[in-house]
């Protein structure tokens, strides 16, 4: 049987992943998930979800720490260790289960040795992701920049610390795309097309 198709995307924090992610799942007609992950996550570990929520794409500085020391097991993990873990197992029970679009949270690591799966990594000139982070999200000019670069600096900690892979290197990926270039719903399109062409040379 066929495994279920599985679109994992990456993206700088004003790249419109998120949007471009939505639309591609509602043009595909599958499921979308970013903090919908975190739901089943919480759901399937019984853990409460707003710790979830708290300690999003955060890296725990003491990981390696536990791991020099010998405290690996049990309840000696870190807790950022031990939601990683919750999301990679919701990551792969949720593959399994139905085609859908998963954004960041390393989806794309979790589910390295899935068939089935389109790794996608979305970036934007520093302009245009200033223009989409002070409309989205109200940030005033002079705080922009730095709330990006703080945004990208965790995404990034968060993927190279779990994954052992750089975050945004084109080798992790099937596609990277500039989303400036031809904006949210044209690199849509695009996707889509790709999306089609690598199915049809798979089957």
């Amino acid at each position: 049987m066929k495994k279920n198709l599985v679109i994992t995307i990456g993206r700088q924090y004003g790249s419109g992943g998120h949007e471009i992610g939505i639309k591609l799942a509602e043009a595909l007609g599958i499921k979308f998930y970013d903090k919908e992950l975190l739901t089943v996550a919480a759901q399937k570990s019984g853990m409460c979800r707003e710790i979830f929520e708290t300690n999003d794409e955060k890296p725990s500085s003491s990981f390696l720490y536990s791991l020099v020391t010998g405290g690996i097991g049990g309840n000696n993990l870190p807790i950022n260790h031990k939601l990683f873990l919750a999301q990679f197992e919701a990551i792969r029970s949720i593959a399994y289960n139905e085609p859908c679009v998963i954004i960041g949270r390393c989806a794309d690591y979790a589910l390295e040795d899935y068939e089935n799966l389109v790794k996608v990594f979305i970036h934007a000139d520093i302009e245009s992701r200033k223009k989409r982070v002070m409309e989205r999200h109200n940030i005033p000019e002079n705080k922009v920049l730095e709330e990006i670069m703080k945004t990208d600096k965790r995404r990034s900690n968060y993927y190279n610390f779990y994954s052992g892979n750089k975050w945004g290197n084109v080798e992790n990926y099937d596609i990277t795309l500039d989303s400036s270039k031809l904006g949210i719903d044209k690199t849509v399109e695009l996707l889509l097309n790709y999306i089609k062409l690598k199915q049809e040379l798979n089957n």
